[in-house]
């Protein structure tokens, strides 16, 4: 491998032959460029599906009430459901191993002082098992906790943006904000994957809002996550069977979709799921098809490449070159443009990704990338190829004749 002498032979050879080492090494760079611009798109893809659901737990449900549409058992449409504490306790008794966090809510626009600055902003009043719900990471501080619950305690948990707005470079955790006349304690500090719009929440006390507000044990609607074992079918399962009870409770008709309206984030998932897997099946199809063409391309120049040096390999074998030897020139240098030309090919890839990343977000492929180990093993087949592609000729030739070398055409 590093005899000196036959890496001399090899950039002769290369050196020689611009024009053939140009076109096989243009075939593995293309087919390796392809794969890798191929792949970083579906990447993209992957991660703007994340990104849509990354505001939120993915085992996340959230039921909402409305008002009726249908008349049923002598009650007339148009009727405003509304849920009460009472929802809460019957969906926990009813579901105690399918429901894994569960929060009641009650959400109000407010604005919200501190010195000289204010804003108006979204205020939930939740329990702590909100905070999985969401996704939110306290970065300054702690969350709400059940002892805030219990004592109907005037705390808050305010997003990063609404510390930057009222505090500027300062901390919120410890100081006093007021909301409509009401002085609350900043607690904690959190940050929240789903983007600016959720970091400009504050949450507070369930009980709190709810004293405040809610005179009747009144809930604006209820969030929880379903239990992380259950399948993807099972969690819609769940859910459609907690909406039939929610409705069989409140004499909805089993019809109406106005009443009671539940999401269920594992209906999301199953769709990106199946989107995912065709499209993971479509590039990996189109991606090998590009591959296979580079052998074939590789191929089909090797054996040209040998078959053009027939007389130079007989000569070779004249002077008394082993058939090993020959064989071992021939797929030396097929493995070296190969590896050169791969790599440059993976370059130009990662390059051009890049390049035109932020300009494909209109096209709803964020951050286009592809994992260093999935082209380099293409690479490396590429590699492999190459090198069975310059064995199966050169061993051909090593075995013709000198005679009948000399005397090809």
């Amino acid at each position: 491998m590093f005899d000196l002498d036959r890496w001399r032979e090899i950039f002769q050879a290369i050196s020689k032959n611009k024009l053939r080492t140009a076109l096989s090494g243009f075939t593995i760079s293309f087919a390796i460029l392809l794969f890798t611009l191929l792949f970083g798109i579906g990447n993209g893809l992957k991660h703007t599906f994340e990104k849509q659901f990354a505001g939120d737990s993915q085992n996340s449900i959230y039921i909402n009430s409305g008002n009726t549409t249908k008349p049923y058992k002598g009650l007339q449409s148009g009727r405003r459901i509304q849920f009460r504490d009472d929802d809460s306790k019957f969906m926990n008794d009813k579901f105690e191993d399918e429901i894994q966090y569960f929060s009641p809510n009650i959400q109000r626009s407010m604005q919200v002082i501190y010195k000289g600055e204010q804003n108006r902003y979204t205020i939930r009043g939740v329990y702590p098992d909100y905070q999985p719900l969401e996704s939110a990471v306290i970065q300054d501080g702690r969350f709400l906790s059940y002892l805030d619950i219990e004592k109907r305690a005037k705390v808050a948990a305010v997003g990063r943006l609404v510390e930057k707005d009222l505090f500027g470079s300062l901390s919120a955790v410890g100081k006093n904000i007021n909301m409509e006349g009401i002085s609350y304690k900043v607690v904690g500090v959190f940050n929240d994957p789903g983007g600016d719009n959720d970091e400009r929440f504050i949450y507070t006390p369930f009980t709190t809002m709810q004293g405040m507000y809610k005179p009747n044990d009144e809930i604006d609607y209820i969030g929880l996550t379903f239990n992380p074992e259950l399948s993807v079918d099972e969690a819609l399962a769940f859910s459609n069977l907690l909406t039939k009870m929610l409705k069989e409770k409140h004499n909805v008709d089993p019809r109406d979709q106005g009443a009671i309206r539940v999401r269920n984030y594992a209906e999301g998932t199953k769709n990106v799921q199946q989107f995912m897997l065709v499209l993971n099946i479509l590039i990996i199809f189109i991606a090998l098809g590009t591959l296979i063409a580079g052998i074939i391309g590789i191929s089909n120049i090797m054996v040209y490449i040998v078959k053009e040096r027939t007389k130079e390999l007989g000569i070779r074998k004249a002077l008394g070159a082993t058939p090993n030897s020959i064989i071992g020139m021939i797929m030396m240098e097929s493995i070296f443009v190969t590896a050169l030309a791969g790599y440059s090919g993976l370059m130009l890839g990662v390059f051009a990704l890049r390049a035109i990343g932020d300009s494909l977000e209109k096209y709803f492929i964020i951050n286009p990338s592809v994992e260093t180990y999935v082209v380099v093993g293409a690479t490396i087949i590429l590699i492999i190829a190459g090198t069975i592609a310059g064995y199966i000729p050169a061993k051909r030739a090593a075995s013709i004749k000198p005679i009948v070398a000399l005397n090809d055409e």
